[in-house]
């Protein structure tokens, strides 16, 4: 967890950084569209490694995905604590019953 922690606080500090000096401000320049545009690419391609890829691979497209979803949740003002909160309140729940509760 504290890498990811470490990770939220250093896309907070690059998202205020001028465009053409950090990939995280260029990306929020350009708005939550291409941001989450970039997570489904970003989700694709682990997808793809999982399937078809090695691990070494999977890894690596799997820290991409975590980077841009990481970057998602910082521009919409969503912290990793709120989402760790969130599976601290799941746990223990099964995933059916979990999903089930969603569709009512």
């Amino acid at each position: 967890m504290d890498t990811l922690t470490r990770l939220e606080q250093t896309i907070a500090q690059r998202a205020s950084a001028a465009p053409d000096e950090s990939y995280v401000a260029n990306l929020n320049a350009k708005g939550i569209e291409t941001i989450a545009k970039k997570l489904g690419e970003e989700a694709t391609e682990t997808v793809i490694a999982a399937l078809v890829q090695g691990p070494d691979e999977l890894i690596g497209e799997s820290a991409d995905l975590l980077f841009h979803l990481l970057v998602l949740l910082q521009a919409k003002g969503v912290s990793v604590e709120q989402v760790m909160a969130e599976l601290d309140r799941r746990e223990g729940v099964s995933g059916l019953a979990e999903k089930a509760s969603r569709s009512e």
